[in-house]
């Protein structure tokens, strides 16, 4: 029996995940070609889609980590959002995709967007799996979304729960 069996039920299958990751990755290669792309994957969380979706983008690209971190351990965002890793090349003139597991509450990428934005980028968009609506407290503009949760605590795929289940290959939600 797999070790997540008794703790994690499945939400978003692993075909069903990539099919969609296929398909975001023929969008932004449609809409970034001839440009100086750059995904931006945000650490830990975003690893597994990153360089899934950096595989479907049929395009030269570059790509680059920042760590972020808002929930230290726990289930609950702190509030405090906090740049653990920073990018290793300048940001200036690039074309930069934001590459993000979830936006729920929509504080930590406000916070990324205007530090990014502040490096002068040619552009900066965002690409997401997962959007939680039902948290949001800062308005983002999302150009690229996997999809679309209710309110639940969700792991799998590079998210975790106290650092644990990132390598589930799929997306699930733990059992109480």
């Amino acid at each position: 029996m797999p070790f997540y069996e008794q703790s994690v039920d499945t939400l978003i299958d692993e075909r069903t995940l990539f099919a969609r990751i296929r398909e975001l990755g023929k969008e932004i290669a449609r809409d970034y070609s001839g440009k100086n792309l750059t995904l931006l994957a945000v650490l830990k969380g975003s690893i597994f889609f990153a360089t899934d979706l950096a595989r479907a983008i049929d395009l030269p690209l570059c790509m680059e980590f920042l760590g972020v971190s808002s929930y230290q351990g726990g289930t609950e965002t702190t509030g405090e959002v906090r740049i653990t890793s920073d990018v290793t090349t300048p940001m200036a003139g690039k074309d930069l995709l934001v590459v993000e597991d979830i936006i729920d509450t929509g504080l930590t990428m406000k916070f990324l967007l205007e530090n990014l934005q502040a490096r002068h980028p040619a552009s900066l968009r965002v690409c997401t799996l997962l959007e939680k609506p039902a948290r949001a407290k800062a308005r983002i503009d999302i150009h690229y979304r996997g999809f679309v949760i209710d309110d639940r605590f969700v792991v799998g795929y590079g998210l975790d729960f106290s650092e644990r289940y990132r390598n589930l290959p799929f997306i699930g939600v733990m059992r109480s």
